[in-house]
C-alpha cells in the first residue's frame, strides 16, 4: 500500500507541473520595449571653387605664363581666391598646392617652391581652416641665381597643372 500511495503521489506531482508548463497554468517571462525619437544625422559639406588666378614676376607686374621665360634668379608668384565651403560640426581642412613636384618638370634642385600662404582681407591665416570663408592662396616658385652650367636651359615647367586642394583633416582633441 504505501508503494501505491507514493506512486500516486508521484503521479499526482507529475501532472500538476505538466500542468503549470503546459498551458494549464502560467510561468511568465517578462518583456518590455521602449523607443525614443534619436533624430537623424545629416552630411556636412568640403568644397572648394576658385577664381581666375594671377601670375606676377618679383616686382610684382602682371605676367602671361604661357609666354614668360624665366631665367636664373626669377621669382614667380600665383595667387588665387579660394571659396572655402567646410559645413560640419568639428569640420576642418587643409589647403595644399598641387602640380608643383618634379613629374611637372621642377627640378628640386634649381626651383624652389613654397607651401600656400592663406590670407584673409590681408590678413594671414594658416591651416586648418574651420570655417566656411574666402581665402586667398599664394605660392611662389623662385628659380635659385645658384643654378649652374646649362643646368634646366629650355627645360618646360607646366604650370598649366598648378592649383590648390583642400583636403579634410581631424581637428586637435578628436579621433
Amino acid at each position: 500500500m504505501k508503494n501505491s500511495a507514493l506512486i500516486k503521489g508521484t503521479a499526482a506531482i507529475a501532472v500538476g507541473a505538466a500542468l503549470l508548463l503546459g498551458g494549464g497554468g502560467t510561468l511568465a517571462s517578462w518583456n518590455a520595449s521602449a523607443s525614443g525619437a534619436p533624430g537623424t544625422v545629416i552630411a556636412g559639406d568640403l568644397n572648394v571653387t576658385a577664381a581666375a588666378g594671377v601670375w606676377t614676376d618679383r616686382t610684382g607686374a602682371t605676367i602671361d605664363i604661357s609666354t614668360y621665360k624665366v631665367v636664373p634668379g626669377d621669382k614667380l608668384t600665383y595667387t588665387q581666391a579660394l571659396t572655402v565651403t567646410l559645413t560640419g560640426d568639428k569640420m576642418a581642412a587643409n589647403v595644399t598646392a598641387t602640380g608643383t613636384g618634379a613629374v611637372n618638370g621642377f627640378t628640386p634642385a634649381n626651383v624652389v617652391v613654397t607651401a600656400p600662404a592663406l590670407t584673409i582681407g590681408g590678413t594671414a591665416v594658416s591651416n586648418p581652416l574651420k570655417t566656411s570663408q574666402t581665402v586667398t592662396a599664394t605660392i611662389t616658385f623662385e628659380f635659385l641665381s645658384t643654378t649652374s652650367g646649362r643646368s634646366d636651359v629650355t627645360k618646360t615647367y607646366n604650370f598649366g597643372s598648378i592649383g590648390f586642394a583642400l583636403n579634410q583633416v581631424t581637428q586637435t582633441g578628436l579621433s
